[in-house]
């Protein structure tokens, strides 16, 4: 796992996990949103064109939508790597532990996203 910026991962999933206890998400679906936000912000550090993405989650009538920034206009490729292949698997992580993901184009750059909807 890429160590840059650890304590900002940290930091990441410590606030969703705080906001989406709170809210009274069960910790199954807390652990899925937590591992794909991970998943997020380690594929902008290695290919966003960025040290520092930009993470903002919204919390609507129980579906949260998680966005993660860079400054990259190359959108990400899900892939279907070999068996022993080291990476390519982070977007099949996303979609198996999320019910909808996506990326929109912004002014500079991209913005990753997923959604996940409560199961209470």
């Amino acid at each position: 796992m890429c160590t840059r910026n650890t304590p900002s991962l940290a930091l990441a999933r410590q606030s969703l996990r705080d906001a989406l206890t709170r809210a009274g998400w069960d910790s199954e679906s807390i652990f899925n949103a937590e591992l794909a936000l991970a998943e997020l912000i380690v594929n902008a550090w290695r290919h966003g064109a960025t040290a520092s993405p930009v993470v903002l989650f919204s919390l609507l009538g129980g579906t949260l939508r998680v966005s993660v920034s860079d400054e990259s206009d190359t959108f990400p490729e899900q892939r279907m790597p070999s068996g022993f292949a080291e990476s390519g698997r982070g977007l099949q992580l996303v979609e198996g532990l999320t019910h909808r993901w996506g990326v929109d184009a912004q002014k500079r750059g991209k913005s990753v996203w997923y959604e996940l909807d409560s199961a209470a």
